[in-house]
């Protein structure tokens, strides 16, 4: 083989594992959420629609799927009736859905919920501080908190969750998180 020859086969070869990487790793995370690796995620302590209190922190030991929405938003509208599915799925599993209510009165959101029949808690975010702190580039937006606090993954924008893409990304994520724990123990 000439040098010419030997250089092209190492460029294709070189090619081909960065494509199969790529794809791996994009089929890793499903379309529409993307790696969002930023560390501990920012406590804040909140009132639901109850006026009960709820820490972020508290939630430490499960997955969190923390979601930024508000009632005016479209998205959010057709999303949220797909939150509810999700929510009782993922029931008695180590997962929580946290909802923030962007910036709107308990009245609009109270009467929001019950006209889409949905039954799910959200937190006021009435002065809008904690959006501002979090900083969704849009709404809907979701992020994905592991078992530690740190926040991993971002979804902007309406999702089907309920889809087999997701659904097995947030069983995949449950699983390995109680591998790691088993692993633990063992060691």
């Amino acid at each position: 083989m000439s040098i010419k020859q030997v250089l092209t086969l190492m460029v294709f070869v070189l090619g081909v594992f960065v494509n199969l990487s790529i794809n791996a790793s994009s089929s890793e995370v499903p379309f529409g959420i993307r790696h969002y690796d930023i560390g501990s995620a920012q406590n804040f302590t909140l009132n639901d629609i109850d006026g009960e209190p709820f820490e972020l922190n508290d939630s430490k030991g499960r997955w969190v799927f923390l979601h930024f929405w508000a009632s005016w938003c479209g998205p959010c509208r057709e999303e949220m009736p797909v939150i509810q599915e999700l929510a009782d799925k993922m029931k008695g599993e180590a997962f929580q859905i946290v909802m923030v209510n962007t910036a709107e009165d308990e009245d609009t959101v109270f009467e929001f919920l019950g006209s889409i029949n949905v039954d799910l808690n959200s937190l006021m975010d009435v002065d809008g501080l904690v959006t501002e702190v979090w900083k969704p580039r849009g709404l809907p937006t979701s992020f994905l908190i592991n078992p530690k606090g740190e926040v991993k993954y971002q979804a902007i924008g309406g999702r089907e969750w309920m889809s087999p893409v997701y659904i097995g990304f947030l069983k995949k994520l449950l699983k390995s998180d109680v591998k790691l724990k088993s692993k633990k123990v063992s060691e």
